[in-house]
């Protein structure tokens, strides 16, 4: 189903494109939100809730699952499930959980995060998890987990490179957790099943918030034995919820509704990019485009002028990092929404 037949919107409506994090609610959704039956989740007793963490574990292939109000919570549940103060945990460099996220699990856990390099789409191979486990000495921490991330930037990660980390950290004893804040959209990009994606990886984080188009809230997936545990943290950091079904009936909604009509965003992104090359004189990489998202690199000297153009026509882009913009395509972009953005831009260089 296309956005448009989602949610009927005005054509003049402001387009933002910092993040599909932004997405407001369907009005199917917000009627599935209106009649959730509820219960007190820290009881766990609301039905919609155990319904949500059911549904998320069965997708994913796991034992169980946990509502919680984040992605950053649901990682540093996952991370802190699997180690205890003093111990390590290994990273790629550029992921969210070690760049985005605090050091929550520093701070909160004492688990300390070792990075290693990425290559330009993100990926790690087999051999640098191998070498960077510490030995058994008592000048080094205990590595503990190796933690993953799928989408990375919007880059697919190869499901056999997947497969082939996982299968290197469990052969030294390791655990693996993976932040699959955007694993639906590699699942659709793929044509796989999640829980096939997810079959060699012992804890999952999925987020329901950005382009499954939810408004609140991830779950954390995994063995029972480590669920359990996450529970017990998460009312430790304060994340119990009493009538969460509310906000569950969202995530059930867009898991059954949202997931297939992701592939609508990954062609819209392939041809904003395609639109974006031929405005102006920016650099865009059509070719490296897998998903939802999209990098532009204006001229230095156009980026500010360029966001203010864009913001007076409606049009809103997230900050330069440093030099390249990221651009978010979701369930609020449509497809004739791609051509006035494109449109605006052709504008922009018009007048430069």
């Amino acid at each position: 189903m296309t956005a448009a037949a989602l949610r009927p919107v005005p054509a003049n409506r402001t387009l933002d494109l910092r993040s599909d994090t932004v997405t407001q609610p369907t009005p199917a959704m917000r009627e599935a939100m209106a009649k959730a039956d509820v219960g007190d989740d820290v009881f766990g007793e609301d039905p919609s809730v155990l319904a949500l963490e059911a549904k998320v574990a069965g997708i994913m292939g796991k034992e169980a699952a946990l509502y919680v109000s984040s992605g950053t919570q649901s990682n540093l549940l996952g991370v802190l499930a699997h180690c205890q103060r003093g111990e390590e945990f290994l990273i790629g460099d550029c992921y969210h959980v070690f760049q985005y996220e605090a050091m929550g699990t520093a701070v909160l856990g004492s688990v300390a995060a070792y990075p290693l390099r990425t290559d330009a789409r993100g990926g790690l191979e087999p051999q640098q998890v191998l070498d960077a486990i510490k030995p058994d000495d008592v000048h080094k921490p205990i590595t503990r987990l190796l933690s993953l991330e799928n989408t990375v930037a919007g880059r697919v990660q190869s499901q056999d490179r997947i497969d082939a980390l996982a299968d290197a950290a469990h052969s030294r004893g390791l655990q693996v957790h993976i932040d699959g804040a955007r694993l639906m959209n590699a699942a659709v990009k793929q044509g796989l099943k999640a829980k096939d994606m997810a079959a060699k990886i012992d804890t999952v984080s999925l987020c329901l918030s950005k382009g499954l188009g939810a408004p609140v809230g991830s779950v954390l997936s995994g063995p029972a034995d480590y669920i359990k545990r996450a529970r017990r943290l998460r009312k430790m950091l304060g994340g119990g919820m009493r009538q969460a079904g509310i906000l569950a009936a969202a995530g059930l909604h867009a898991l059954e509704h949202h997931v297939d009509r992701m592939a609508e965003d990954h062609a819209n992104a392939r041809r904003l990019a395609q639109g974006l090359a031929e405005a102006g004189p920016l650099t865009v990489d059509v070719d490296d485009i897998d998903t939802n998202m999209l990098f532009i690199e204006p001229a230095a000297e156009d980026v500010e002028p360029l966001r203010a153009f864009l913001k007076e026509q409606g049009i809103v882009l997230g900050s330069p990092r440093p030099a390249k913009i990221r651009v978010v395509t979701h369930l609020d972009i449509s497809s004739e929404d791609v051509d006035r953005i494109v449109a605006a831009v052709k504008a922009f260089y018009a007048k430069r």
